[in-house]
């Protein structure tokens, strides 16, 4: 049976984004219709061109809230951003009544949320759709079976469960996308499931070339990159960044050269690098777990999600971490890293999961995969024992 969907996504950096495009695909081929896309947006960042280039379906804009950041665009500033957004509170009212009015016009059956905290305000009295799934990593949290890193700060965990917490209000199941499988593999809602990995991140061919690739969420990071490069000029470096600044490339000398973000031309480069310095945002971490390149994870200060995502990236075998753009230390690494050669099986199993959630909530009988409730135990505890170093 062919359903209908409207996706709500978070705006912020370019993981949520892509995730997005990878559903949109998986089912526009099964001959689904996405009818239209919410994204939450902000001032400081736009949207990247290559999600209208990829999604074929309205894309509807409205403010959402976001993080504030130092007068250089680098580290978080926790306290601002709570006060900012408190301060906003009549605008995101008016954008809660754009979600609803999309949600009346275009009917759907299912409302797909990738991390957007409006469709959770929205439904702080009662849900604004019967059928919410909501997709992140970040609902990973909230599974009891996950470990915090230590060094964590009480109150951070504390908040980013409240505020993750608050984004899948009204949902009725959780996707938790996870570096590895967890033992316990559906907890209350909360179903756990690989990466949702682009179609485009399973043709590359890889290889090791000259150069290493760098993501950086805030643009206010391209002078320590540049720093870096001016005691090493002889490593070359390709650094993908939403800064206004670059105009689809940018070539600062060379051996150091910047680019707006492209989907595609991001996964090209990484096929072919000798190895990843992120500013650890999930999904890029993953598409790098995937093509075997190791992976220099450095959190944007302040930002304790990608705190936790440096930390459990390192243990899942991604590579190593640093609170600081010490390049160095990732050639250092290099000779001595071990691929995860079982992370593509793992993440082979989204797509059945993905669509076995769907089929549920919809109380439909799937076409493909008619007893994949009974299987999804036995898939996730194999690959938690291929990946039981995880």
């Amino acid at each position: 049976m062919k359903n209908s969907f409207v996706f709500a996504v978070q705006g912020e950096g370019r993981g949520h984004l892509t995730q997005a495009i990878a559903t949109y695909e998986l089912l526009t081929a099964k001959g689904h219709e996405i009818k239209a896309v919410l994204i939450g947006s902000s001032k400081r960042r736009e949207i990247p061109a290559f999600v209208k280039e990829r999604i074929k379906a309205p894309i509807i804009t409205y403010s959402s809230p976001n993080f504030v950041t130092d007068k250089n665009n680098k580290s978080i500033r926790l306290g601002k951003t709570i006060l900012y957004n408190l301060v906003k509170w009549k605008l995101y009212r008016k954008s809660v009544q754009i979600i609803k009015n999309t949600l009346e016009d275009f009917k759907p059956d299912v409302v797909l949320n990738f991390y957007e905290p409006l469709i959770g305000l929205a439904s702080f009295n009662k849900p604004i759709h019967q059928n919410i799934i909501s997709i992140a990593h970040q609902f990973i949290y909230l599974h009891p079976e996950f470990q915090f890193p230590e060094g964590g700060n009480r109150s951070d965990k504390a908040a980013i469960k409240q505020y993750t917490k608050l984004t899948s209000k009204g949902s009725s199941k959780l996707i938790a996308l996870s570096f590895y499988p967890l033992q316990q593999n559906i907890y209350k809602n909360i179903i756990i499931s690989p990466p949702l990995l682009r179609k485009e991140v399973q043709e590359q061919e890889p290889h090791n070339g000259n150069h290493l690739l760098v993501y950086v969420l805030n643009s206010g990071y391209m002078q320590d990159i540049i720093n870096w490069n001016k005691k090493y000029p002889f490593v070359e470096l390709h650094c993908f960044t939403d800064s206004a600044t670059v105009k689809g490339k940018w070539q600062y000398n060379d051996s150091l050269c910047f680019h707006s973000l492209d989907d595609k031309k991001f996964l090209r480069y990484m096929s072919a690098s000798r190895g990843l310095v992120t500013t650890a945002g999930f999904e890029s971490v993953c598409e790098a777990m995937y093509l075997n390149k190791p992976v220099l994870m450095v959190p944007v200060q302040g930002h304790f999600e990608q705190w936790c995502n440096s930390r459990d990236g390192a243990k899942a075998g991604a590579g190593i971490y640093s609170d600081a753009f010490t390049i160095d230390a990732l050639l250092n690494y290099l000779p001595h890293h071990q691929p995860k050669n079982d992370f593509a099986k793992w993440t082979l199993q989204s797509e059945k999961i993905l669509l076995h959630a769907i089929s549920e909530l919809l109380h439909q009988p799937e076409e493909e995969t008619p007893s994949l409730l009974q299987q999804l135990p036995q898939l996730l505890q194999g690959s938690q024992q291929t990946l039981g170093t995880a």
